[in-house]
């Protein structure tokens, strides 16, 4: 009975992440804002997940 538990709380928790990913990923692609720093935590954890985000320091041009 535990093994399933926990198998429907890990699940439940990707669940969240994944949509998390998908609302920041959404919220990103209609600011047309990637050369700028992520306003929220979803944007955030997309931008990590996808590898796109803004690097402090480098200048575009």
């Amino acid at each position: 009975m535990i093994p399933l538990i926990l198998a429907g709380v890990l699940g439940i928790a990707l669940l969240v992440g994944y949509v998390m990913v998908l609302v920041g990923i959404r919220r990103e692609d209609k600011a047309l804002s990637l050369r700028q720093h992520p306003d929220g935590a979803s944007a955030s954890l997309a931008r990590k997940v996808t590898g796109c985000y803004a690097r402090s320091g480098v200048q575009w041009t």
